[in-house]
């Protein structure tokens, strides 16, 4: 008969010190110029009577208070922690967020989720900021003398010329001239007769479908309307999209003419002021 020994591996083997030379006080831990240290410090200061009028008077009291939770969400944002599981992660073994927290229960990442969906509402969010941008501006740390919309990145061009290469013009026209053949498709021309629609005279027939559509929008007297929130008419939404097809194909053209039996020209950029 065979014995199968087992072997199990003591982990607490070498961890008779560890309790010992572990401070029980996170506090000289942290940096004195620490980033959470001053997170915690402007937050501290701000007026949370909104949020904590999202929580229900009755009812028993939430594990982390509301304001550790915002101070929380804050801190993992500047730190570019946006998943609730990773935040309860670093709740729990992040010694900042631990800081954080000061003794309270480290949250579960469905408390962090309604924390963040159900009592951080746009209105308590708008407070909060609206609080802190006035902060910062009694401050002097900012004088509201530049606006800033977004942190969209956009790709800029030192030199004040840039290729156009055959290639990518050829690709482009072919898929424009694909969804032109397909819009055009899409219309009812009946009453233009013997219409069809070649990629060769594409400019020609796309012309002739768009002069048919003004017809149309006129002998039906359809006003075109422009601006957010106004309902725009299949044949002004037609008119608009061969309009700008008819640029685009004249654009390549060109290309086209200046390239010849070259595989790609320079452009001047237009530079606006």
């Amino acid at each position: 008969m065979q014995i199968t020994q087992v072997y199990k591996k003591n982990y607490t083997e070498f961890n008779d010190g560890y309790q010992l030379v572990l401070p029980l006080n996170l506090e000289g831990l942290i940096p004195e110029d620490d980033s959470v240290r001053l997170l915690s410090n402007i937050l501290e200061e701000r007026d949370y009577t909104k949020l904590y009028k999202a929580y229900s008077s009755t009812g028993r009291n939430p594990a982390v208070e509301p304001k550790t939770m915002f101070k929380i969400m804050t801190y993992a944002y500047s730190q570019n922690i946006y998943s609730t599981r990773k935040i309860e992660t670093a709740c729990r073994r992040d010694i900042n967020f631990r800081w954080l927290l000061a003794g309270q229960p480290a949250p579960d990442h469905v408390t962090i989720s309604r924390f963040r969906n159900h009592y951080l509402s746009d209105d308590v969010v708008d407070d909060l900021f609206y609080q802190q941008v006035r902060y910062l501006y009694i401050s002097g740390e900012i004088r509201f003398e530049n606006a800033f919309i977004d942190g969209t990145k956009i790709e800029a061009s030192a030199n004040k010329y840039t290729f156009v290469w055959k290639k990518v013009v050829l690709k482009n026209e072919s898929k424009m001239l694909e969804k032109a053949e397909k819009l055009i498709k899409e219309i009812n021309l009946t009453e233009i007769k013997d219409f069809h629609f070649d990629r060769e005279t594409a400019l020609k027939d796309i012309g002739a479908v768009l002069s048919w559509l003004i017809s149309e929008k006129e002998a039906r007297c359809i006003e075109f309307v422009h601006g957010i929130g106004k309902r725009k008419t299949d044949i002004q939404k037609w008119v608009e999209q061969l309009e700008e097809f008819i640029e685009r194909k004249k654009a390549y053209d060109i290309s086209k003419e200046r390239m010849k039996n070259r595989n790609s020209i320079q452009r001047r950029i237009q530079m606006r002021h």
